[in-house]
This record gives C-alpha cells, sequence and structure tokens, in this order.
C-alpha cells in the first residue's frame, strides 16, 4: 500500500487533523499520523523477521523467512529449558497454505492431552535430557506424511527434536546416515513394514509369534525408525548376505539377542527363492559342562555363511562355591563363560547381556558374586554388571583380532511393565500404540552409563547399538498375554496368563527388526574388513 493513501485512510478516520476547506493539515496532524505510519512500519516488519516466534513445529513443512511458500525441511524452536509447541487455531488456513489435509487428524491423541485442535499450548519439560526440544508433527492422512510415506489414518505424534549432544534439530533429511546420530529419532508410521508377512518364518519361537497366538492388533509392524538427521538405508537382504559370504556372524547374549537374531534369519530367509533347500536352523552344540547349559543355534545359507546365537545371559561364568557347610551358586565377575570357545573365531559378533541382572539373586547381590576366591557377603548389581563389563572388555582386546572380527554391543532393551514386574503382576496388554510424549520416557538406563565407561577404555573398535531410547516408545510391542494363544485359554487360564506377561521381549516380526536395519546401516558405516564385499 501508497504511503499517501495509508496518510488519506488515517485522516478520514480522524477528521479532527484536517481541514476540508483549507486542505491543510495542522502540525499536530501531521506529528499524529507519522506517528501511526512509525508504529505501522515497526510491527510489519516485526511480524516478518521473528517467524519462530509463534514456536510452531509442523515437521516436513518450514514457512521460509523470505515468502510464504512452505518447503520440505524440518523446523525446531530451541530454548535452553523446555520449548512450547502451538497448535493451530485455523485448519482451514493451514490446509490452504500448505495443501496439508488434516480433516482426519485424530483429536485424541492417547498420552498426548490433546483435546482437539485449537491454539493450545503445551509446555513439556524432559525429565532425562537437558536442552531438549520437542515438534508437533502433522502428517497428511491421504499420504504425503512427513516423508511422502502413506500413512492412512492422520495422526499427531509428538517427538524429541534434539539430536543428542548437538541442542538442535537437524534441518532436513538429506544428510548422510554415515555422519548423523541414526539412533536419536522417532517412530514414524509406515505400511510398507514389515520386512517378512506375519507368521510366515518358521523359525519365530513360539513365546514372541503374536500373529500365531492370535493377538487382535497389528498397527505395532507399521511403524519405522526415523533418525532426525538423516535417512537410513532399507534393510537390503540379498546385498546383506553377499557380504556376510563365506563369513560367521554370531549373536552372543540372552533371549533379547535371541529375538534380535530370530530377527535377523526371518529377514534373509525372506528374500530366498528357493526357502527350504537353502537353509537349516539346527541346535548344534547344545551340551552341559560343569553344570553350565548353553546351546547354540545356527542358521546356514546357501552363501556358504552362518548366523548362529550363542545363549550367554552374563557373557561371564556362572560358577558354585564350596563354603564350609555347603555349596552354593556364584557369578564369577572375572572370568568369562564357558562358551566364548563356540564364537572367537565369528567374523562378526554381536553381544549383549541386561535383563538377567535384574532377577532376584543377582539384583539382591547377596553371597552371589565372586572374584577369585572371594565371594562378595553384598555387592550392589550395578557394580557387578561394570566389573563383568570390564572382563569382557578385557577379553576382547586379548583374544579378538579386530583386523578380521568385527565386534558389536547392543544396548539395553526397555521393558514396559505397569502396575509390578515381570514377576509381580506387571501388565502391558492393553498397549496399541507407542508412547507419543517424550515426558514419559525413562531416563538413559544406568548399565548403559557404565557401558559407556567401559568403551572408553576398551582399545578394540565396538560399534554400539544404542537401541534403548527407540525401545523406549515401543511399549506397543510385547508379547504380553500373547505369549500363548490367548482367545483359546479357560477363562482361569485367561485371569492366570494377565499376572505372568512379558512385557520384556518383542513380538516378530516387530521392534527387532529396526535393530537389524540399524545393525546393517551400522556395518555400511564401518565399510571394513570383514563386511567389505
Amino acid at each position: 500500500m501508497h504511503l499517501k493513501k495509508i496518510v488519506a485512510i488515517l485522516l478520514d478516520h480522524f477528521p479532527n487533523c484536517s481541514s476540508p476547506r483549507k486542505k491543510i493539515v495542522s502540525g499536530f496532524g501531521v506529528g499524529f499520523v507519522s506517528f501511526f505510519i512509525f508504529l505501522f512500519i515497526l510491527f510489519s516488519n516485526s511480524s516478518f523477521k521473528n517467524s519462530d516466534s509463534d514456536k510452531l513445529f509442523i515437521h516436513g513443512f518450514n514457512v521460509s523467512n523470505n515468502n510464504s511458500s512452505c518447503t520440505t525441511s524440518s523446523t525446531s524452536y530451541y530454548s535452553s529449558s523446555k520449548s512450547t509447541a502451538v497448535l493451530l487455531e485455523n485448519s482451514t488456513q493451514l490446509q490452504q497454505n500448505t495443501n496439508l489435509d488434516i480433516k482426519g487428524l485424530s483429536s485424541d491423541v492417547k498420552n498426548g492431552s490433546f483435546d482437539e485442535i485449537s491454539a493450545k499450548v503445551i509446555d513439556f519439560k524432559d525429565t532425562h535430557l537437558k536442552n531438549e526440544t520437542f515438534s508437533v508433527i502433522i502428517m497428511n492422512p491421504k499420504g504425503g506424511g512427513a516423508n511422502g510415506q502413506e500413512i492412512g489414518n492422520g495422526s499427531l505424534i509428538i517427538s524429541d527434536g534434539l539430536d543428542q549432544g548437538h541442542g538442535e534439530m537437524s534441518q532436513n533429511l538429506s544428510g548422510s546416515f554415515e555422519e548423523c546420530d541414526i539412533f536419536d529419532g522417532r517412530w514414524v508410521k509406515d505400511d510398507t513394514k514389515p520386512y517378512y508377512p506375519a507368521g510366515s518364518c518358521p523359525f519365530v519361537d513360539k513365546d514372541v509369534n503374536c500373529h500365531l497366538n492370535r493377538r487382535p492388533d497389528d498397527e505395532f509392524v507399521k511403524w519405522r525408525w526415523q533418525p532426525f538427521g538423516c535417512e537410513i538405508p532399507s534393510m537390503n537382504a540379498t546385498d546383506f548376505l553377499e557380504r556376510l559370504r563365506g563369513k560367521r556372524m554370531v549373536f552372543v547374549g540372552d533371549s533379547l539377542n535371541r529375538n534380535m537374531w530370530e530377527s535377523l534369519v526371518c529377514i534373509l530367509r525372506h528374500s530366498l527363492k528357493n526357502k527350504k533347500k537353502v537353509y537349516e536352523i539346527s541346535g548344534r552344540g547344545d551340551f552341559k559342562k560343569r553344570g553350565i547349559y548353553a546351546f547354540r543355534f545356527e542358521a546356514s545359507f546357501d552363501y556358504n555363511c552362518t548366523v548362529d546365537f550363542v545363549s550367554s545371559p552374563f557373557l561371564v561364568r556362572e560358577s558354585s562355591f564350596k563354603g564350609e557347610n555347603s555349596s552354593f551358586e556364584t557369578l564369577r565377575l572375572d572370568l568369562m563363560d564357558r562358551t566364548t570357545s563356540m564364537y572367537q573365531d565369528a567374523d562378526i559378533l554381536i553381544f549383549n547381556t541386561g535383563h538377567w541382572w535384574t532377577h532376584e539373586k543377582t539384583s539382591r547381590g547377596e553371597n552371589y558374586y565372586q572374584e577369585g576366591k572371594r565371594v562378595y557377603p553384598r555387592l550392589k548389581a550395578l557394580d557387578a554388571y561394570t566389573r563383568a563389563l570390564s572382563t569382557w572388555a578385557k577379553w576382547v582386546d586379548k583374544n579378538i583380532d579386530n583386523q578380521k572380527t568385527q565386534v558389536i554391543f547392543r544396548g539395553y532393551s526397555l521393558t514396559h511393565f505397569r502396575g509390578g514386574q515381570w514377576n509381580s503382576g506387571g501388565q502391558c496388554h492393553t498397549e496399541t500404540e507407542p508412547i507419543f510424549n517424550t515426558s514419559q520416557l525413562t531416563n538413559y538406563p544406568s548399565k548403559m552409563r557404565a557401558f559407556d565407561n567401559v568403551l572408553r577404555v576398551i582399545k578394540t573398535p565396538v560399534i554400539y547399538l544404542n537401541i534403548s531410547r527407540l525401545t523406549d516408545y515401543r511399549k506397543d510391542g510385547h508379547p504380553s498375554i500373547y505369549r500363548t494363544k490367548y482367545k483359546s485359554l479357560l477363562l482361569k487360564q485367561q485371569t492366570s496368563a494377565e499376572h505372568a506377561q512379558d512385557c520384556s521381549h518383542w513380538c516378530l516380526p516387530g521392534v527387532p527388526d529396526t535393530w537389524n536395519e540399524l545393525l546393517y546401516a551400522s556395518l555400511l558405516k564401518v565399510g571394513r574388513g570383514s563386511w567389505k564385499r
């Protein structure tokens, strides 16, 4: 609008400032009009310069400072202690400006505390990370979500916006996955998942085969992990097998590592045309030695490679101590488990340990932990866990040739028991969607802080699959009561099943498929030694 027109309009609204007869503007009128023009210009400039002042976070759409068009990038507002997400009051205007269809936007987002689409401000205070930021992600229910994937019903997702340790979200997803933190991100809906159809893999343990056990919902398999700063490659099973040609990969640890091993076997199996002849599964290596039971499962593929699992829940040795009156079980924190001979020659080793350290005997730590000839009357489980990891690190440095073997450690997988733990009536069977509000996530596990310290002193290069946070979101992915065919149980048996739920392991297909996707990406990142093609 031209300056003369602005003056004319203002004069029309202030007749006392002009004389219709003399066409002369008084000195007072000139000052008054100049003041309003100054205010108009001042506020106009301010409104354009401070485009972030609304603290609006819509993932996938960024209002440029130069024009009103929307670009496919991510924006975030950084605050030193908290961040505020604002929902738009005028959804029609948003729809016109961004071509975003939000008619299907859910008006009731569980755990998100949203009642309606309105000018509603929600403050989030983080419980485990400083300088946390959050974003509101509005996805198109007719396709064209944050990354163009088909979404189905509209959804509103609240997720953290921090690239851990950097204080701000990456501005786009064009960065190389080799340079970004692939474990810092969020879950987004993806109907192309899973990598293998539910019920199609005969090697999924019956306790985690939720499809076979008639879990009625299947939305838990339709989520994809999306790092904040980059895209990670989808699992290319054929390429994975080519890179494993002539090599041996071994998972070593507890039943959560078996969960991951079964997932990988199923992913690789699904890529093969002849699924009956190209590999076999066996319990080769079952043995009982000095009262210690260990077992090994092997998947043999026609690529002349094997993918094994060796049970070693503590990594260190379960043993016994002969006291004055009797013998009792101990855990040797200074000695590795006797199963080491079963995997020492592997090309790729994936270790884990953690969940068995929460059981009654290990968590109580009374007359149980042993080093040399000393049995500690009492030792905290975290202290014992740290000593065990130190023993593992020393063994790796002494026995593993890092020019031949790639060592990997998978982090602690979070559990979601409500109303008690695994042995006291804990439940998770009513959960059907991930956590959306990051304020409900737990702290970084103390066991993984202990592992961080061990990583600082180990000499052998170790890939750390830091899956703790991404599993913490997924309260919906556990077998819960569907460890058996729950619907076929009698009412009394169903009641019993609800008091003995599995909120630790994961349904397959499900969350462990993502662990293997991140394993694949991590190995591509390293791109050396045994993983080169």
